[in-house]
């Protein structure tokens, strides 16, 4: 039976409950929300394991260790906020991404398994054994750290224009023992194309490419992610268009652009490319079956 937080939180102040009752009530509310989480036990599961700083096994293996008030109330503000649609990332403050545990916040995107195949993508180029790369768009860090992560030799800095977004990612630098990535303020490679104090191997980015329109912005956790994060004009191309351009005038001869964009702009980006000037220009489809990333060559002599 559904029960209210009212009644939930007046109960727990008169016994709390066990850890398997908790959970129980939890999944009866998410289920019973008014947009229904898919996956109401992995969130209570998820949820009650943050609140008691517990891994989800050992909610299992002691289901009677009864929690006191203060982690219940804590728990059921947790579960009300799922209720309402708001991402599991941002109430549990963190997500995985490779094989790194991130923090994030509201200021930026968080991290997706499909961005995943953008990493394999840069790591399968053939670059330089110390390549020098930039992630554009770096938000939570999570794609400079991941390719700083396997490949130690690498000079790779992130950049973002957004400064509480900046010190989230050298945040998530120093968890993540890789401070050696620096990360700095900045709108795209603007900074980078005056001073050109070195060539780049690879221009990488997750920039935002969502049209204004797309209805998908009304739905799941994009509608509490930051909306300069997500949508770009010209129909989802204007910052790709942009950081095209840019990467045209900074790439070392042979250097790589990879760039993560929308299922639906595949022949858009590869178009811009090759008009561009870039060479061998390829898209890669992710587990969905869906055109991701593309990516491309500068030209041995620059127009």
């Amino acid at each position: 039976m559904k029960v209210s937080l009212e009644a939930s939180v007046n109960s727990s102040l008169e016994s709390s409950y066990t850890r398997e009752q908790a959970l129980t009530l939890a999944k009866q509310e998410l289920a019973a929300a008014t947009s229904p989480s898919d996956s109401a036990r992995l969130d209570a599961e998820l949820l009650l394991g943050h609140v008691l700083c517990v891994a989800s096994a050992s909610l299992y293996a002691w289901p009677d260790k009864r929690i006191t008030v203060s982690q219940w109330q804590s728990f059921w503000r947790l579960v009300q906020d799922r209720c309402l649609g708001k991402p599991i990332a941002y109430l549990l403050g963190r997500q995985g991404f490779w094989t790194l545990d991130l923090q994030v916040n509201v200021s930026t995107l968080i991290p997706r398994p499909e961005t995943e195949l953008l990493v394999e993508v840069v790591l399968g180029l053939n670059l330089p054994v110390q390549a020098n790369v930039v992630d554009l768009g770096s938000g939570s860090g999570a794609i400079a750290l991941a390719l700083a992560s396997e490949q130690p030799q690498w000079s790779v800095v992130g950049v973002d224009q957004c400064p509480d977004v900046v010190s989230l990612a050298k945040t998530n630098a120093s968890k993540c023992n890789l401070e050696r990535v620096k990360f700095y303020q900045g709108n795209w490679a603007q900074g980078l194309v005056k001073e050109a104090s070195k060539p780049l191997h690879c221009v990488v980015s997750n920039p935002p490419y969502i049209d204004a329109e797309d209805p998908h912005l009304q739905q799941g956790d994009v509608r509490f992610e930051p909306i300069s994060a997500l949508v770009a004009g010209d129909y989802g191309m204007a910052d790709i268009n942009i950081i095209a351009r840019q990467a045209a005038q900074l790439l070392a001869v042979d250097g790589w652009i990879a760039l993560e964009h929308g299922y639906d702009q595949g022949l858009k980006v590869a178009h811009l490319l090759t008009s561009l000037g870039f060479y061998g220009v390829s898209t890669e489809y992710d587990y969905n079956g869906h055109p991701r990333v593309t990516m491309g060559q500068w030209q041995n002599k620059r127009a």
